[in-house]
């Protein structure tokens, strides 16, 4: 769930940097409710559920292969939940079979799924060469195959991917940032793209005990040039996103204390221009529905 700065603009990139050539909106933005639950999977059962607490959309994180068979029975089993991919990556799933999908769920469950797209990691990924340019070009695959812009949002955080997500999608879905990111984005996408930035989430008034947890969920990313970057684009330090981070940064990314106090952070997201936060509770699968529960009240959420 990431871009990268790294490469330089092709020819069709020099054509669509116009920051008012956002074009995607004018289907309008997707409305997928203030809250969303993030997470590695859910069941159809849980999704029901999840559903029924108010929250408008369920992320599925990873690098899901293209048939993305997994959607129609969380769709099937909700009646307005949308699903949302957080991210199909570029580089093991190719864009025709992945259209093919899209289509298939869109024409079963229309408006309900939302495709979100992203280049990966350098370091994962042997074919990772000029990311920006590769996504440029499989963004113009989904236009080929007519997945509509309007369906699809790209995993951003430099300022030249958030960009190119305002101008050839939905907008921007931000992975591991802070509500100062946040405004940052809403500034360079413009007011008309859609905005969901992730946040992640531990139910404990246990300040050492919720920096455990988020730690071992921050591990792999502290080897993650992106996520590197993007912390020290912020203002955090070489020290700061050192293994296995400073209070300061584990703070900034992981909201913890009471659901009132986690649902005051989640909606500063909010207040600086997100249209959508997809929560990630750092928890066991079967603790991931009560935990929503608790945090429901707070976000202002209506159960169904």
């Amino acid at each position: 769930m990431t871009d990268s700065d790294a490469s330089a603009p092709s020819d069709r990139d020099a054509q669509t940097s116009d920051p008012d050539a956002q074009t995607s909106s004018a289907a309008g933005k997707p409305d997928l409710g203030r809250f969303g639950s993030f997470g590695w999977g859910v069941n159809p059962q849980q999704a029901k559920e999840i559903e029924a607490l108010g929250y408008g959309a369920v992320w599925v994180g990873g690098s899901p292969p293209a048939e993305l068979a997994w959607v129609e029975p969380i769709l099937e089993a909700t009646a307005t939940l949308q699903v949302a991919t957080g991210i199909v990556n570029i580089w093991s799933a190719a864009a025709k079979p992945v259209a093919e999908s899209f289509h298939r769920i869109d024409k079963a469950y229309p408006g309900r799924f939302l495709l979100g797209i992203g280049v990966g990691h350098r370091e994962a990924t042997a074919e990772y060469r000029k990311p920006y340019n590769a996504l440029v070009q499989y963004l113009d695959q989904l236009d080929e195959y007519g997945v509509p812009a309007h369906r699809r949002v790209v995993a951003a955080l430099g300022p030249r991917v958030l960009k190119l997500s305002a101008e050839r999608s939905a907008g921007a879905h931000p992975y591991l940032t802070t509500p100062e990111h946040t405004a940052r984005a809403r500034e360079l996408i413009g007011p008309s793209a859609f905005l969901a930035p992730e946040h992640k989430v531990v139910l404990t008034t246990d300040a050492e005990q919720a920096r455990s947890v988020g730690r071992k969920a921050l591990d792999i990313y502290f080897n993650l040039a992106n996520y590197r970057n993007n912390w020290k684009r912020l203002g955090f330090s070489d020290d700061d996103v050192a293994p296995p981070g400073s209070d300061r940064l584990v703070d900034a990314v992981v909201a913890y204390g009471t659901p009132e106090a986690i649902a005051a952070r989640l909606k500063q997201h909010l207040d600086a221009g997100a249209d959508h936060v997809p929560v990630q509770v750092l928890t066991k699968a079967e603790n991931l529905v009560p935990a929503l529960a608790e945090l429901a009240g707070p976000l202002g959420l209506t159960p169904s």
